[in-house]
Formats: C-alpha cells, sequence, structure tokens
C-alpha cells in the first residue's frame, strides 16, 4: 500500500468538524490533531499512486474548512521494515 501524510491548515474553531469528515473517508488511516504550523494531519493509503493522487487533488478538496495542504509521500516505514 502507498501512505502519503497530509498537512492541514485549517479554519479557525473548525478543527474536530474538518476531523470528523476526514475520518469518515475510506482511505484515510487516521487523522491526528497536531501543534505547530499545521493543524492536523491525515494519514491515506491506497494502492495505486493515481488513486492517491485523485484523493489529495480532488476528494480533499471537497472540505470546504482546509485552507491549505502539504502532502508528503512516504516511501518507507522503518518500524516495520525491520
Amino acid at each position: 500500500m502507498i501512505r502519503a501524510l497530509v498537512l492541514m491548515n485549517v479554519e479557525r474553531g473548525k478543527v474536530p468538524i474538518t476531523a470528523k469528515q476526514l475520518a469518515a473517508m475510506d482511505e484515510v488511516v487516521d487523522v491526528y490533531s497536531v501543534a505547530g504550523d499545521y493543524d492536523l494531519v491525515a494519514i491515506i493509503q491506497s494502492a495505486e499512486y493515481e488513486r492517491l493522487a485523485e484523493i489529495v487533488t480532488e476528494k480533499l478538496q471537497t472540505i470546504d474548512t482546509v485552507n491549505q495542504t502539504t502532502t508528503l509521500m512516504a516511501f518507507r516505514n522503518y518500524k516495520f521494515a525491520l
């Protein structure tokens, strides 16, 4: 499976509702509220890069409360690779 970490800036006061919308998506594995420059981090998973691109560029764009995203593609999971 291919995973991406999507870092998000969300409208003020809308973190809980945005997190619930993300969590309801089948492709979203985990959603975290975080401190720092971002408000939420979503872990997205797909079997194909093309589908992952659709999720990030189209499906996440339907959430009006997300102002900005930064997407990190995951290459290797060292926790389970050993």
